[in-house]
């Protein structure tokens, strides 16, 4: 497994590009959205963001009995999917709990908007 870093997603970024049905993306727009889409792209971490974005908010205690990975690998997915700006973390005594970063699901599927093709007149 990779060692790379992630950097951390700056949402500003993101929100700056259009659509990608409207035009194409410059470097540093991809760059910046980038991490979001590798970050998703992990099957535990796409069920992960699927289990915290389905509740206002979620325990860490309640996501590991889910998988059958260790507590580590877990709180690593957890960081990536934090570090990429797609969730926000608060402590809570020894537990951490999770919650979605809509703007950044908004943003993202702003992006991802295609508009549907007109019907031809009949």
């Amino acid at each position: 497994m990779s060692k790379q870093a992630l950097s951390v997603v700056d949402l500003n970024a993101v929100a700056c590009c259009a659509p990608i049905a409207v035009r194409p993306m410059d470097v540093d727009q991809a760059a910046a959205v980038a991490p979001m889409f590798k970050a998703l792209g992990d099957p535990v971490r796409l069920r992960l963001m699927s289990m915290i974005a389905s509740v206002p908010e979620i325990c860490v205690c309640d996501l590991t009995p889910a998988f059958d990975l260790s507590g580590p690998t877990i709180s690593h997915h957890l960081k990536v999917l934090r570090d990429a700006g797609l969730v926000d973390s608060e402590r809570r005594g020894t537990w951490v709990w999770y919650r979605v970063r809509p703007e950044a699901f908004r943003q993202l599927g702003a992006l991802l908007d295609i508009p549907t093709a007109s019907a031809p007149a009949t």
